[in-house]
């Protein structure tokens, strides 16, 4: 029988011609923690969900490869083959039923029953739930995580930390569970809840359980770790023995790659020695991505970028500018205090935004490419109108005139400006917010992932026309981009954001290494690294 508890064997995945997965590698051994690092995009959440049997792997066309456990192969076609493995997981979003009690959530489908009257007569069915036992059971894995908490207590109301133990205890509590995967768990933990959490999984790797750990926080895993695989781009990178590698070095292989984009040459002309926008201590409540005291200043005519890993806080900004999301703090743009938490104000004071949530919020699907264009330009500004008495009209040709121009100018490939955005590709779509976003003759542009999910060709078109504004017209830009290869090719520099606030700025042309330890959070304990 092999000594390896689970093998990933030549495992690729492609989802609509693009491959998301190159041939990969990984061995995890009885009682071993294997971390797994990566950048946003790199393929880990792809790897597990082919490990869990996820509908999202099997309604796409499967996967090419194949999983062994104990030396031999296993057909997982969804969650519940996962689990007969002997396979858990913990997620980063809690999936707890507050209105239960802790043991009722540990417990939960696999609940222990005792006989009683009616149930000898009518059948199993009946029978009485065995408080008792299932309290027993509750405590022995509550406890196996330092969790001083009593396991009859309701979760609604718990701290964020404890569901997150509750998490890992009703894992732990499964019978036959032989390899349990983490997936960035001390994300949302303090710092003493996250040590605990980092002993309970030393104790479970110690009981032979196997360990994957999805992590960016490199600290952590040189700490918990015994070998360390990166991903990048969907490729296989490395497996080292953790003991003989440092962080400086998983940071460098975690965001060095080969940069398809040229670039940038020199210095940017068109920066002036002036403070276009004034950060201070800005807060922003978005979902996820969660503001925590950000302080930035921009110069005219810069291109800024901001980076970082996902969930740490870099779509917050652009968003709470706008107004989309709740915000506080002190704005100063173009010398006058910037209103919060009003997108009317923030675009008639001369901020365009260009969102990461291209069909949500970003375009009118069901509408044509040329009421796209002019939409905000429309309300905002009353553009386009043509005013009889207290009566505003749309100028029809005025705004194809303009349409045209647009789409001549940013080559957005159409049949006719009365085309249906829904209907274009998504680099063509991102080019129509673009258009809108210019429509608006914005002083200063807010791109959030420009180049989220569109091919290659169109990605270079998105960034060109980007640096062609900033070159021709001076304008000021803020991008914000999840590809770091991306922010170095156009930027003047870049704001790395870890955990809701500004880790540091680098120039384009720092080390990778220098990118990597930022955007994981390690940037203070640099200098005990060889």
């Amino acid at each position: 029988m092999s000594d390896n508890l689970l093998s990933l064997k030549n495992v690729s995945k492609e989802y609509s011609g693009n491959r998301v997965l190159k041939d990969i590698n990984i061995e995890l051994k009885k009682g071993e923690i294997h971390a797994l690092i990566g950048e946003n995009g790199a393929g880990k959440s792809t790897l597990m969900n082919i490990l869990f049997g996820m509908p999202v792997i099997h309604t796409t066309g499967g996967f090419e490869g194949s999983i062994e456990i104990e030396g031999k192969e296993a057909n997982i076609k969804s969650p519940h083959d996962a689990m007969s493995y002997g396979i858990g997981m913990v997620h980063q979003e809690f999936m707890l039923i507050p209105g239960f009690t802790i043991t009722e959530n540990i417990k939960l489908n696999r609940e222990i029953t005792k006989p009683n009257l009616v149930s000898s007569i009518f059948g199993k069915r009946l029978e009485t739930l065995d408080v008792k036992k299932m309290n027993e059971d509750a405590r022995k894995a509550l406890d196996i995580l330092d969790m001083d908490i009593d396991e009859f207590l309701p979760v609604a109301g718990l701290p964020v930390g404890h569901m997150q133990f509750i998490e890992i205890a009703r894992e732990i509590d499964k019978t036959g569970i032989k390899i349990l995967v983490f997936d960035e768990p001390t994300a949302v933990l303090t710092e003493a809840e996250a040590k605990n959490l980092l002993n309970a999984i030393k104790k479970l790797s110690q009981q032979g359980i196997g360990i994957i750990f999805i992590s960016h926080r490199l600290d952590e895993i040189i700490d918990v770790a015994d070998r360390v695989t990166v991903l990048r781009d969907g490729e296989h990178i490395v497996t080292k023995d953790v003991k003989d590698t440092n962080k400086y070095e998983i940071a460098q292989l975690m965001v060095g790659r080969k940069v398809n984009l040229d670039s940038r040459e020199g210095t940017n002309k068109n920066v002036v020695d002036e403070t276009i926008l004034r950060i201070k201590d800005f807060f922003v409540a978005m979902p996820g991505e969660n503001v925590k005291g950000v302080d930035l200043e921009v110069k005219k005519g810069e291109i800024v970028g901001i980076g970082g890993l996902a969930g740490q806080g870099k779509l917050g900004l652009a968003n709470g500018l706008m107004g989309i999301y709740p915000a506080k703090g002190e704005v100063e743009f173009n010398g006058e205090k910037l209103p919060l938490n009003n997108p009317k104000a923030a675009i008639k004071s001369g901020l365009a935004f260009v969102s990461e949530d291209r069909k949500g919020i970003g375009l009118l699907l069901d509408e044509s490419i040329e009421n796209n264009i002019v939409f905000s330009a429309m309300q905002i500004n009353e553009d386009f109108l043509t005013h009889l008495g207290p009566i505003k009209i749309k100028n029809s040709s005025k705004i194809r005139e303009h349409a045209n121009k647009m789409i001549k100018d940013l080559d957005i490939r159409c049949t006719s400006s009365m085309q249906k955005v829904g209907r274009l590709s998504g680099g063509n779509q991102q080019k129509v917010c673009l258009a809108r976003a210019l429509t608006l003759n914005p002083t200063l542009l807010l791109v959030s992932e420009p180049t989220r999910g569109i091919d290659i060709g169109a990605k270079k078109l998105v960034l060109d026309l980007l640096k062609h504004l900033n070159n021709e017209y001076g304008m000021t830009i803020i991008m914000t981009s999840s590809e770091l290869a991306e922010l170095r090719s156009i930027c003047d520099r870049i704001v790395i954001i870890c955990e809701g606030k500004v880790e540091g700025v680098l120039p384009p042309d720092a080390p990778d290494a220098e990118f990597g330890l930022m955007m994981s959070g390690s940037r203070h304990t640099e200098g005990s690294e060889e």
